[in-house]
C-alpha cells in the first residue's frame, strides 16, 4: 500500500487510492469518488478527509453494513483518542491556531487504523 501524499491527492483520495486493489476501483474512480471530501467533507472543515477515505474503503470491502459501521466506529474512536479530534477544522487548528495533527500524519493514521480493522499485515 502506497499513500499518495504528493499534493495532487486530497486526504480522502490518498487513502482510497492506496487501497484501490482491495476495492477494485481504478485510479480515476478513486479520485472522482473521494474528490469532494478534501479539506474536511466538502471543504467545510468537517470530518477529516482521511477518515472519509477509510470509510469509503470499508464500504467497498465489507459487504455487511453493520460490520462496516462497527469497524468505522473503531477507526473514529482510535483516531479521536490519538489526535484529539476527528474534524479537519480542529485538527488543522483553524480556530485555535494550534495544529493537532498535520494532514500527512492524519492520512497515515487513518491508513494504519483501517489496516487494523481489515486485518491487513503491517509492513
Amino acid at each position: 500500500m502506497e499513500l499518495k501524499q504528493d499534493g495532487k491527492h486530497n486526504c480522502a483520495q490518498a487513502v482510497l487510492h492506496a487501497y484501490a486493489d482491495l476495492t477494485g476501483l481504478d485510479a480515476d474512480t478513486c479520485m472522482n469518488l473521494a474528490g469532494p471530501f478534501g479539506a474536511g467533507m466538502g471543504n467545510m472543515e468537517g470530518t477529516c478527509g482521511a477518515l472519509v477515505g477509510a470509510g469509503l474503503v470499508l464500504g467497498a470491502v465489507c459487504k455487511d453494513k453493520a460490520e462496516a459501521m462497527k469497524k468505522m466506529r473503531q477507526i473514529m474512536t482510535k483516531f479521536q483518542e490519538r489526535n484529539g479530534a476527528t474534524q479537519c477544522k480542529r485538527l488543522k487548528g483553524i480556530d485555535t491556531k494550534i495544529v493537532l495533527r498535520p494532514c500527512n500524519d492524519c492520512v497515515a493514521d487513518a491508513a494504519e487504523l483501517l489496516e487494523e480493522q481489515l486485518d491487513l499485515p503491517t509492513p
